[in-house]
């Protein structure tokens, strides 16, 4: 069976790094922008990040400008954004495609693991898979849904583990 833990992703400085780091903590893995409507939601994300730290949830973000070109620049301009005006401390990974023939693999799988409203393409930026603390997928929300509203999944998720 293939988990989060099996994949390799690229970091924003061109590492690298493995996600089987994260086995035994749940993870939070969505796709971000710097000019979207939704962009807001990386405060949401980064307060989860705080409250949830200590018993084993980490966010990763992926920036992505497959959406009406929402994340431009280079990867070390996502970095900066997020950091910036957001105060995110959590990591924000290399640009990727979430759609389509250049997709990252690591989407390919999430994708596959859960359908999201309109099917198995992501449909915008902050689509969110929740992962448990063994590496398979246990829920995928929509780019609508608040960070806020995840509270209740990720603390079951954290007491089932």
């Amino acid at each position: 069976m293939t988990t989060l833990h099996d994949f390799t992703v690229r970091t924003a400085e061109g590492a690298s790094t493995d996600l089987s780091q994260y086995a035994g903590q749940a993870v939070l893995v969505v796709n971000v922008a710097s000019k979207c409507g939704l962009t807001p939601q990386l405060d949401g994300l980064q307060h989860l990040q705080e409250q949830y730290r200590e018993q084993g949830l980490v966010v990763l973000g992926f920036p992505c400008d497959q959406f009406a070109g929402q994340m431009p620049g280079s990867d070390e301009d996502a970095v900066t954004f997020c950091r910036t005006a957001y105060g995110v401390d959590f990591p924000i990974l290399a640009k990727i495609d979430v759609n389509g023939e250049d997709a990252d693999p690591l989407y390919r799988w999430l994708r596959s693991q859960r359908s999201g409203k309109d099917g198995a393409d992501i449909e915008w930026n902050f689509a969110k898979f929740l992962i448990g603390p063994d590496g398979a997928v246990v829920d995928r929300f929509d780019p609508t849904v608040e960070p806020a509203d995840l509270r209740g999944p990720i603390d079951a998720v954290l007491a089932a583990a």
